[in-house]
């Protein structure tokens, strides 16, 4: 028996690759149909119906932002009421020392600014990034293509659904053009 055998890396999952956008949409389609969850699909271009045939319905960069801006308001309005009215009063010419329509300004400023760093700040961290490493790109083919002309559809080995020798002839019957294992 010899001593020195290679333990195979543990699985991610399995990859197929398509020819054109039309065939990976409808493979994404059919694989969310068939009650697979744990997927994903690559392209080096935008591909706005992969959004919906996997289902993705994610607003949370819609409400951090909406929360940001929130905050900015408040946080604008709370910087000028405080200044002009509590740390440093000044009455000019009879007026109120909270003056509201001067505020508009700076209040519409720090809105926009944090709204926006929050946007920014939420893509980021919810995207994973940075990443300098995934198990996809282990796939020498993937690696290759991805960046240029590939159109791959990625099932997660932790999916409840996933079974190797089933999901492999799941994506075959899909037309993928290759199928590549994904390790970890």
């Amino acid at each position: 028996m010899d001593a020195h055998v290679v333990a195979k890396e543990p699985l991610y999952g399995l990859m197929a690759e398509f020819t054109d956008a039309t065939s990976l949409v409808d493979a994404a389609k059919r694989t969310h149909a068939e009650g697979y969850r744990k997927v994903d699909a690559f392209s080096p271009y935008p591909i706005h119906e992969l959004f919906d045939a996997l289902d993705l319905k994610d607003n949370t960069i819609s409400l951090l932002t909406l929360v940001g801006g929130i905050v900015g308001c408040l946080a604008g309005f709370g910087l000028c009421y405080w200044v002009s009215v509590i740390a440093y009063p000044l009455n000019v010419g009879g007026r109120p020392l909270n003056s509201w329509p001067s505020f508009i300004p700076v209040t519409f400023e720090i809105t926009i600014l944090l709204a926006s760093l929050t946007c920014v700040i939420g893509l980021i961290l919810l995207n994973g990034l940075p990443m300098p490493y995934h198990p996809v790109f282990n796939v020498k083919r993937f690696a290759e293509h991805a960046s240029q002309d590939g159109l791959f559809l990625a099932i997660e080995a932790d999916d409840p659904k996933f079974d190797i020798t089933r999901t492999r002839a799941f994506l075959q019957g899909l037309g993928a053009r290759e199928i590549n294992e994904i390790e970890s």
